[in-house]
């Protein structure tokens, strides 16, 4: 496919603009460049043809089956896009006195006080712009009551080795240093490595409940009350929250913070950059420290985004609340522990799970014996997904998990989809016995080969090659 430059012919354009019916005012030369801008020149009927190829090429989940686990690539209603398109949210200002924002504060309180009814917190800011962005907030929070509690010592946040990557990065980017504890063989917390690593030192630990291996932690209650005795407080990772929203509560688990990602359990589309939404729950006793609007608030000790946060991603999350209720919010969680069980149950007798039980919203094979019976890896067997028309589930990840494949159904996906991705995969099983070359060098179908990937992040190639660039 040719790049849009590629397209390009001198003195085509598909502007057509009216004479300027203002004075023109040029530039100081030393802000004007030096030569003129590279742009393509192209009719608007090849843009047109361009982009809509370019996005054909995209595989997103109204294309096709995406089981990326710890994700949640779920389909989202349409209704919660249209919702926030609407000019009343899309055209206000944070600005705009209050007489003329009162919808949108309404809107807002609504949407807090769901949040915080699903999750058990006492109190919730929208303000952060992502999952990560939550983390770091939620562990500001917790560095915040140590610090003014004058507990100087707490300088340690326990993360398992089951965690999300981000999780150590967050606690680093707050001055914590992490120590992290060894699953146990059943996936979950190592309650006495836990112990071990609890002393006044501890300022907290980080936990998602189900876990990265899609299990649900069944000692729960007992670790939160470990980590409380010791002095420190519990952070919940919320990137597994559609497994038990409606479900159960994370504050009832003896959570004190608690960050969500409304771009994975709230209806925004997650992936392609953005935006997304990472609100921040926390129990009465930490609210004190939780950010505000500064336009409301100017005093407000801890400010960690602009306004009120990705505003219309807040709105698309009260919709999907709203058009669910609490029945369809817990109907949507069983749902996806429901096809997460059936699709692992179809595919047992062909790969083998990590933990073979009951899982909740996501599952992890482990293809290490596979690899040795085959020679075919993880990576083959998710490059030749792509040649069925599924995109690769996440590979190699969690790091405790060897030739690791994580699947995540999510609820929105039918049993006859599941049926047939499991048909696929057991394919794929039986083409490693007997022509194992052909997956190791899919994916064969798609718009480009296997690229060599080590070369693509070593010397990655990030822009057009012009011949007179400046």
């Amino acid at each position: 496919m040719k790049l849009i430059f590629e397209h390009s012919i001198h003195g085509k354009a598909c502007d057509i603009l009216p004479s300027s019916d203002v004075p023109a005012v040029e530039l100081p030369a030393k802000f004007a460049r030096s030569s003129a801008l590279n742009l393509p020149e192209v009719a608007e009927i090849d843009v047109s043809r361009h982009y809509t190829a370019l996005s054909k090429r995209a595989h997103g989940v109204n294309c096709g089956f995406y089981p990326l686990g710890s994700c949640t690539m779920k389909y989202n209603p349409r209704i919660d896009e249209q919702i926030a398109a609407l000019p009343q949210f899309t055209e206000i200002h944070p600005l705009a006195p209050r007489e003329y924002t009162r919808g949108c504060d309404e809107a807002i309180a609504l949407c807090k006080s769901l949040l915080c009814e699903i999750t058990g917190m006492d109190a919730m800011t929208l303000q952060p712009a992502a999952g990560a962005h939550g983390e770091f907030m939620g562990l500001l929070l917790i560095k915040s009551y140590h610090t003014e509690r004058k507990d100087f010592r707490r300088t340690k946040i326990i993360v398992p080795d089951s965690a999300h990557g981000t999780n150590p990065a967050s606690a680093a980017m707050c001055g914590f240093t992490t120590v992290s504890i060894p699953s146990a063989p059943d996936g979950c917390v190592d309650i006495e490595a836990l112990k071990s690593a609890l002393s006044d030192e501890v300022a907290g630990l980080m936990l998602t409940n189900p876990n990265t291996v899609g299990l649900f932690d069944k000692q729960i209650i007992e670790i939160t009350r470990l980590v409380h005795e010791a002095g420190g407080l519990v952070y919940y990772d919320g990137a597994n929250l559609n497994a038990i929203m409606g479900v159960v509560r994370p504050g009832d688990m003896g959570f004190d913070v608690v960050h969500l990602n409304l771009h994975k359990t709230f209806a925004t589309p997650h992936g392609g950059g953005g935006p997304g939404s990472g609100p921040v729950g926390c129990k009465a006793f930490l609210a004190p420290y939780l950010p505000d609007s500064v336009v409301r608030n100017p005093e407000t000790k801890l400010q960690i985004r602009s306004f009120y946060g990705n505003f219309l991603v807040v709105i698309k999350a009260l919709c999907y609340i709203l058009t669910l209720g609490a029945e369809g919010i817990r109907e949507a969680a069983q749902n996806a522990v429901l096809n997460a069980n059936y699709l692992m149950h179809l595919l047992k007798d062909s790969f083998t799970p990590a933990y073979d039980t009951v899982c909740m919203h996501e599952f992890v094979l482990t293809l290490e014996d596979f690899k040795h019976e085959t020679g075919v890896s993880a990576l083959d067997v998710a490059k030749t997904m792509i040649d069925f028309g599924i995109h690769p589930p996440t590979m190699y990840f969690p790091l405790i998990v060897h030739e690791a494949l994580m699947l995540e159904p999510t609820e929105t996906e039918s049993k006859e989809t599941l049926e047939e991705a499991a048909k696929v995969l057991k394919r794929i099983y039986a083409m490693a016995h007997s022509e194992p070359e052909t997956l190791k060098s899919a994916p064969h179908n798609a718009p480009i080969g296997r690229p060599d990937e080590v070369l693509a992040a070593r010397q990655p190639v990030l822009k057009y090659g012009f011949e007179n660039d400046r």
